[in-house]
C-alpha cells in the first residue's frame, strides 16, 4: 500500500475513530509535519495527549481522543494565503464565524489561522477542523 498523503490519512484516521467513539487511535507512519499538526490540535483542545512510539520502522503516534471533532480534513491543493486573505478560506472551509480552525504552515512554523492573523503573516493552508 502506498501512502499518497500521510497527513490526510492521519486526519481521516482520527475522524473515523472519533465517529466510532474510540478513546485512542494510532497514526502511522509518523512524521514531523503530523507531529506539529497534532500539537496544534492539542493546543486548541481538539485532542488530548499524544505520544510518539518508535516501532523500528517509520514510527507511530498514539493519540488520545476527546470527542471534540465534528469534521476535519486536509486542504488540497495547498492554497497560498496572504495575511489579509484568511476570511475567504474561513468562509469556504469552516461552517460559521469563529467556529473551527484552519491549520497553516508559515515561515514561523505550523499554527492556526488565528495565530497567523495575529502575527500578520501568510502561509499555506494544510488542514481544517471544527
Amino acid at each position: 500500500m502506498t501512502l499518497m498523503d500521510p497527513l490526510a490519512d492521519a486526519l481521516t484516521n482520527i475522524r473515523n475513530n472519533e465517529l466510532q467513539v474510540n478513546n485512542k487511535c494510532s497514526i502511522s507512519p509518523a512524521s514531523r509535519l503530523i507531529g506539529h499538526v497534532l500539537s496544534t490540535m492539542q493546543k486548541e483542545n481538539y485532542i488530548g495527549e499524544f505520544e510518539f512510539v518508535d516501532d523500528g520502522r517509520a514510527g507511530k503516534f498514539i493519540v488520545e481522543l476527546e470527542g471534540n471533532i465534528n469534521q476535519c480534513g486536509v486542504i488540497k491543493p495547498r492554497h497560498s494565503v496572504k495575511k489579509d486573505e484568511f476570511e475567504k478560506f474561513e468562509q469556504r472551509y469552516l461552517p460559521a464565524k469563529n467556529f473551527g480552525i484552519l491549520i497553516v504552515t508559515t515561515p514561523e512554523g505550523i499554527m492556526t489561522h488565528l495565530e497567523a492573523k495575529e502575527k500578520e503573516i501568510g502561509g499555506r493552508l494544510l488542514a481544517y477542523m471544527y
